[in-house]
């Protein structure tokens, strides 16, 4: 676990299951800088066999993803781990090497054309536990006093966020990003019109 903790970096939600065999192996061989072998099907691709030099593991859009250099491909190459059976590592140690990108996150979006997630904040005058009663695991919740606490959310969609915070039936403040502040008062806008009474 510490290891998994240790060589995760996050931006998402939950999608498919990945055994925990498979996550502890390739995040204990990501922080012991070991190769890795395993087995991996690619969509719509027969089985392949793998041997990598594995750099991180990457939570986002809903999916587990190794990032690592691919020894057979010379070349850095991110694999979803629903996809990856078998991990072992062989003893073998490695230098790490530079990756061609900001960081692990960069790379899988780049890879998967995924669109950059949000992380979106808000101040809301509610009790915490009425906050997590709604939000549950999709947001971290700070308590603030009795009354009110700080709700961050990472999400490549900003409407999952405005209908979280619409749900606890609570009055909040917008902290940021700018795009989310714009988006809740287009739906705000909208929602009024929607109330008018017809001429």
């Amino acid at each position: 676990m510490d290891a998994l903790r240790a060589m995760t970096v996050s931006a998402a939600a939950s999608g498919p299951v990945v055994a925990a065999g498979v996550l502890t192996a390739v995040a204990q061989a990501c922080r012991d800088e070991e190769r890795l072998r395993f087995g991996y099907t690619s969509r719509g691709c027969a089985p392949t066999e793998r041997e990598v030099e594995p750099h991180r593991v990457v939570a986002l859009g809903g999916r587990w993803y190794l990032v690592a250099y691919d020894l057979d491909r010379h070349d850095w190459r991110s694999f979803r781990l629903d996809r990856l059976a078998g991990p072992t590592a062989p003893g073998a140690r490695f230098r790490p090497r530079l990756l061609p990108a900001e960081d692990a996150v960069a790379f899988v979006q780049a890879a998967s054309g995924d669109p950059a997630p949000y992380t979106v904040e808000a101040l809301v005058h509610a009790p915490s536990a009425r906050v997590r009663q709604v939000v549950g695991q999709w947001g971290t919740i700070e308590p603030l006093d009795r009354d009110s606490c700080r709700l961050t959310m990472t999400s490549t969609s900003l409407d999952w966020p405005a209908q979280a915070l619409g749900n606890v039936g609570a009055e909040f403040e917008v902290l940021g990003p700018p795009e989310f502040a714009a988006h809740v008062q287009e739906w705000g806008t909208r929602f009024l019109r929607a109330t008018r009474a017809p001429e």
